[in-house]
């Protein structure tokens, strides 16, 4: 920046960090400004079309260009790693801006919730003693992430004025803490080759934290390949993943044809169509519905796990952490007093430590969230859940998280694929004043609810093999604070 900080409008002064913050052995500078929302800024250039090329060029004129990436071409975890060691070392020197930066921090992230995720798994990566909160930018297809955080679902206007406003509601916006979710899966590794159950080119950003533990890790089994990663949002399974399944497989194959938030939202829906959503009965094998695909067991209450009953009519269960599905539907919706009472329900809250399990028959039964008070087949609210797949007709199913899909291959022999859901912590999001998401802790909140929930991590499962998993998400394995840089780290 140099000179040229001085020349710059004061509203932009409050969000630029100074070059020597950003890189490390520059020479400081004097400053004459300490900047009041010093922003770190992520931009998915592929996402939105054109949109995310647009965006990347009009932040870095009105920004420092270095505190501005391309997701393309830096990973968050290094760009995260060497800001933050830089920090210590200007620290150290007794650097108060440096200071100041760190302290007021907070993170943009622009694309679909698949690359807030990622952003997110790098965050909690981290271990910091105060985490940078995070506000996302609507430039994906479905955009639940930033619609429950109040930064609305359409994709952003890019120009100058568009981007000065989505800073001013940066500045204004107050943190909100969120529940993170860790997710582990193990099967057995194929007896012939070296085949892996999930193929690195079809891992999306939200599964940026799947990959094999190393063979140090107590985890391993001798035959077994296990994987981890972690959501935010939500995780399903069933026909609505295979649904998105084949709308990514076509934006793969034609990204030309994918560049407008409408038309992707139009072939979505025909894609939904085709592949026999709306008449699942019909084209649907009914050996894939969930019941018969997997065993579902959940944890309401620490160290109790029992099975959950599925209708065998259900082809799709989504685990939703976000009161936003499906571009901002609500799945759970609001039980009434009967249902708080006879079933043990609550509304959502974001940061109670419970999923909510959510059913559907087909996509007619999922457009009854268009309805007032429309809701999916509420099926349970846990800590836990555990899905165990045996040996049956089909010989996969779909997955998905936070909107990105994978083809998951199911037991062919006398075999169990087991994936598992817990809670893990929280992380801090921004949130406007139309944000959707509550908090278990609003003064609004009727009082009956915070009675549901447990500090599960303060429980000893001593038969769970998978408790030390839970520890961390892996998605930032290569990021590593260089030894002596102790104080940045979260000491429990």
């Amino acid at each position: 920046m140099g000179d040229s900080s001085s020349q710059m409008s004061q509203p932009l002064k409050d969000f630029c960090i100074p070059d020597y913050v950003l890189v490390p052995d520059l020479e400081p500078e004097e400053v004459s400004y300490t900047p009041t929302c010093p922003v770190i800024v992520f931009i998915n250039s592929k996402s939105g079309g054109q949109l995310g090329g647009d965006l990347l060029k009009t932040y870095r004129e009105l920004l420092n260009r270095v505190q501005v990436y391309d997701l393309g071409e830096a990973a968050p975890d290094k760009v995260l790693h060497r800001l933050y060691g830089n920090f210590e070392k200007l620290k150290s020197k007794g650097d108060m801006l440096a200071a100041e930066i760190q302290k007021r921090l907070r993170l943009i992230v622009a694309g679909g919730d698949g690359t807030a995720s990622w952003l997110l798994g790098v965050v909690c990566d981290l271990k910091l003693a105060q985490p940078p909160p995070v506000a996302t930018v609507p430039l994906g297809t479905g955009n639940n992430l930033p619609f429950s955080f109040g930064w609305g679902k359409k994709n952003p206007g890019t120009d100058r004025q568009s981007v000065e406003y989505f800073l001013d509601q940066v500045m204004k916006a107050t943190e909100m803490q969120i529940d993170s979710w860790h997710i582990i899966m193990r099967m057995r590794a194929p007896k012939e080759g070296t085949w892996d159950p999930v193929a690195p080119l079809e891992l999306p950003h939200a599964l940026h934290a799947f990959h094999r533990v190393s063979s140090s890790d107590s985890l391993n089994v001798e035959g077994y390949h296990t994987f981890r990663g972690g959501f935010w949002n939500y995780f399903s399974m069933g026909m609505d993943a295979q649904v998105s399944y084949a709308f990514h497989a076509e934006r793969k194959l034609h990204p030309e044809k994918f560049k407008n938030q409408l038309v992707n939202q139009s072939t979505y829906a025909k894609l939904g169509w085709t592949q026999g959503w709306f008449f699942a009965s019909l084209f649907h094998p009914s050996s894939r519905n969930i019941a018969q695909l997997a065993k579902v067991k959940v944890m309401k209450r620490p160290g109790q796990w029992e099975e959950l009953h599925i209708p065998h009519s259900i082809r799709s269960v989504v685990c939703l952490n976000l009161p936003s599905f499906s571009g901002g539907l609500n799945p759970w919706g609001t039980p009434n007093q009967r249902k708080v009472r006879d079933r043990d329900l609550t509304a959502t809250y974001v940061d109670d430590g419970l999923l909510e399990v959510v059913g559907f028959r087909d996509a007619w039964h999922g457009l009854v969230l268009l309805a007032p008070n429309g809701h999916g087949t509420r099926l349970a609210q846990a800590h836990r859940i555990r899905f165990e797949f045996h040996k049956g007709t089909a010989d996969h199913t779909y997955m998905r998280i936070d909107g990105e899909p994978w083809k998951q291959p199911l037991p062919m022999d006398d075999d169990t694929v087991v994936v598992e859901i817990s809670h893990l912590g929280q992380v801090s999001m921004l949130a406007t004043n139309h944000c959707s998401s509550k908090s278990i802790h609003d003064p609004s909140t009727p009082s009956s609810a915070s009675s549901q929930h447990d500090d599960e991590d303060s429980c000893v499962d001593s038969e769970d093999e998978w408790e030390g998993e839970r520890r961390k998400f892996g998605a930032a394995e290569t990021f590593k604070i260089r030894e002596g840089i102790n104080s940045i780290a979260n000491p429990s």
